[in-house]
């Protein structure tokens, strides 16, 4: 009788503590009986490596973010109602869009734009003094960093837009992923947006 007893309340408590319980009814005389109870919490164990598996690495997460709603050109177009001058960078990165604007006086600032929503989540004032380099740059110019995002994006989820200021090849670069997480770059003419495959990601 007390072996039944003992066993209901093992298996009682192991409901109640949501994880798996064994046990063990030796029985000798009715008063020597012994219970032996181990509780495994394996249940909890899987559910930390899935997590941790969550928070690792992931070649798809910029994918996924982008494919929440909000494109490159469109968080642009976000940052720069907030913060008006000129667009000279987007990335999607630690899970929003980075756009980096070129203000009035020479000033930067990066504003951080949700994927989702579009709604700006922020925005700092950067230290950087490559401003002549990038107004000479975009100097005749006619496609924005925005126009830019849209004109890769026939090639793919753009999860970048940069502007190339080095040498004779001046122009916008921009990063493509697929939904299997090729990555492909791009090159984007400042004058015809004109889309070419980058000559580097041979």
């Amino acid at each position: 009788m007390k072996r039944n007893i003992v066993i209901a309340v093992v298996t009682a408590a192991a409901l109640v503590g949501g994880g798996t319980a064994t046990a063990l009814a030796v029985a000798g005389d009715d008063d020597d009986t012994t219970s032996v109870t181990r509780t495994d919490d394996d249940r909890d164990d899987r559910s930390e490596d899935r997590s941790d598996d969550r928070d690792g690495d992931d070649d798809d997460g910029a994918v996924r973010a982008a494919a929440g709603g909000v494109t490159a050109a469109e968080a642009i177009t976000a940052a720069l109602k907030h913060t008006p001058g000129t667009a000279v960078s987007a990335e999607l990165d630690d899970g929003s869009w980075e756009v980096d604007v070129l203000a009035g006086g020479d000033t930067w600032h990066t504003v951080r734009i949700a994927p989702d929503s579009g709604k700006v989540l922020g925005a700092q004032k950067d230290d950087e003094d490559d401003a002549a380099e990038v107004r000479a740059a975009l100097k005749g110019a006619s496609v924005t960093a925005g126009d830019a995002a849209k004109a890769a994006a026939a090639k793919g989820t753009v999860v970048s837009v940069d502007l190339d200021d080095d040498g004779d090849d001046r122009g916008w670069e921009a990063e493509t992923r697929a939904s299997g997480g090729d990555e492909r770059d791009w090159s984007v003419g400042l004058t015809t947006a004109s889309v070419t495959a980058d000559r580097d990601d041979d």
